[in-house]
């Protein structure tokens, strides 16, 4: 059930900014969140989709993923929700956004996302990281600029979840040493491009096919890296249609070698789910270090 104040705040809003008041006439529960209450509104201003939490539960999560939506809108290659507003009260905190009708895919989607996607790859600045941190799931994602893409994914992707798993004692001493060994092969592992703006958790649950029939991204944790990490995260969960990656690859080719690297990448959604979820994700990562 949606809070009262929430209710109260929308018809604020709405006020101010509209010449006709907001009035609600039915919400619906929505699936697929583990961390926050998602519902579909139908109001007097129209359909909307409000994600709430309580406000000291992530700090500035609804924040963050308004301002990675807006910076992934604003290049006009591939959809998101828009952001209507987002707030945070006495005792929640909530984005509102539009809501997209859902439909299913057409045998040219995955082909057509792709090479959006591959698009959307090709923005990019000097330096890895993002001028804000955000969040990867519910735990904190530091953006702190490097110049370099080895060291910024070891310092602010890898090691993070590391320190983490140990010290919550999902992760033992000896793998963490394994880690090490193991960032000290990255150079010759990885490959340096151009830091390009990522989604950065482009998993088959983290995009909706519009009524248009398009993709359309959701939950981002953005930032400026290296753009096999999406394709990574692609392959994680069941991985997207071959079309998907033949599309982009014609459209951006890829550097040779890229499929074997994704295992390299998917370490660290696999520390995200490993400190978020427990052991289960626990053989993965040290069958990837065991294999690199």
């Amino acid at each position: 059930m949606i809070p009262d104040q929430i209710i109260k705040a929308l018809e604020e809003f709405f006020s101010a900014s509209q010449s006709a008041g907001f009035r609600l006439l039915s919400s619906k529960p929505l699936g697929g969140g583990s961390i926050n209450e998602v519902y579909q509104l139908k109001s007097s201003h129209g359909e909307f989709c409000l994600k709430l939490n309580r406000r000291n539960a992530f700090p500035q999560m609804f924040q963050a993923e308004a301002r990675g939506l807006e910076l992934l809108a604003g290049h006009g290659v591939i959809r998101v929700p828009g952001v209507i507003c987002c707030m945070s009260l006495d005792d929640f905190s909530f984005i509102l956004m539009e809501f997209i009708s859902s439909s299913e895919p057409s045998c040219r989607f995955f082909g057509d996302f792709g090479q959006r996607l591959a698009r959307l790859h090709r923005n990019q600045i000097e330096l890895y990281g993002l001028d804000y941190n955000n969040y990867m799931g519910s735990l904190h994602q530091n953006n702190c600029f490097h110049s370099g893409w080895v060291d910024f994914f070891i310092e602010e992707r890898l090691d993070k979840q590391v320190q983490l798993a140990v010290n919550k004692g999902l992760l033992a001493e000896t793998a963490m040493k394994q880690f090490d060994r193991f960032y000290t092969r990255l150079d010759e592992l990885l490959v340096e491009e151009p830091p390009c703006l990522v989604h950065g958790d482009l998993w088959c649950g983290n995009f909706i096919v519009s009524e248009k029939g398009e993709a359309c991204l959701i939950d981002p944790a953005v930032y400026y890296g290296n753009r096999e990490v999406d394709l990574a995260m692609s392959t994680l969960f069941g991985g997207f249609s071959p079309d998907f990656y033949n599309a982009y690859n014609e459209e951006y080719p890829l550097i040779p070698g890229w499929k074997d690297r994704l295992e390299l990448y998917n370490l660290y959604p696999l520390l995200i789910h490993l400190n978020l979820f427990g052991s289960g994700y626990l053989g993965q990562i040290l069958n990837t270090l065991r294999r690199f």
